[in-house]
């Protein structure tokens, strides 16, 4: 394989969707390789960069232009996720940036773990980073993530410093992410930033258990319980305590 470039990155795939990767309905790119292991994640197939296949800015733009009208027409724009994207964040800041160029709305799904390859100039083509803090413990983020969390709470220090608005994404899982206490201070924490427009809490599901069954990996919450309809309301609840807009 050709080492990558500014121009070339390796892609797992793209899809449109419509309300969960930012506003409107969006063209959303998804990067390979991510240097998390997150316990619910439904993407393994997208942890490995080799797993996926090379792909040019050229290339990319030309499938965004089929859809463009679309999505502008319905409110959206393009989101860049993976994986994770900063991961191969020069073709990241390359894709933004030419977004930007033809006038789409342009997010930017993130942990944040890689925060600091994130320049300046992506994140000045950056309308909004939906950003996901997947626990407040660091106990509790290193043990779901092979990961530290402080690298996530710098960046989104900077975003607040940047004004660039943010939606924030929580997982929740019963027994990992439900403690009452460690949301209470996420939600402190958050509500302390000045640039956020929401927070989604996002409740765990197993879809994509059939994933690791096919690629020969053992889904470490396969029997995890989902939440309960109430602890999501509860969870919702001690944001909203706070003073924020959280679904």
């Amino acid at each position: 394989m050709n080492a990558l470039t500014v121009e070339t990155a390796r892609i797992h795939s793209w899809d449109l969707s419509t309300g969960v990767d930012g506003p409107g309905t969006r063209f959303v790119l998804f990067l390979s390789g991510c240097p998390l292991r997150c316990l619910y994640c439904a993407n393994p197939d997208t942890w490995h960069m080799r797993d996926g296949r090379e792909a040019t800015v050229d290339e990319v733009m030309t499938e965004i232009e089929k859809y463009r009208a679309f999505v502008t027409t319905a409110g959206g724009g393009v989101t860049i996720t993976g994986g994770e994207p900063l991961l191969q964040s020069a073709f990241t800041a390359a894709v933004l940036r030419r977004c930007r160029d033809i006038g789409l709305h342009t997010a930017l799904d993130t942990s944040g773990f890689l925060g600091e390859r994130a320049t300046d100039d992506l994140l000045a083509n950056t309308d909004l980073v939906l950003l996901d803090i997947k626990s407040f413990s660091s106990e509790t983020y290193r043990n779901l993530t092979s990961g530290e969390l402080t690298p996530t709470l710098s960046f989104a220090a900077r975003l607040d410093r940047l004004g660039i608005p943010v939606w924030i994404r929580y997982v929740l899982v019963p027994g990992l992410t439900d403690d009452r206490q460690a949301v209470e201070e996420l939600a402190r924490f958050v509500a302390g930033l000045g640039n956020v427009d929401r927070v989604d809490v996002l409740p765990f599901h197993k879809l994509g258990a059939a994933k690791y069954e096919a690629l020969g990996i053992p889904f470490p919450l396969r029997d995890n319980p989902v939440p309960e309809p109430a602890l999501t309301q509860r969870v919702r609840e001690q944001f909203r305590e706070q003073g924020l807009t959280a679904y």
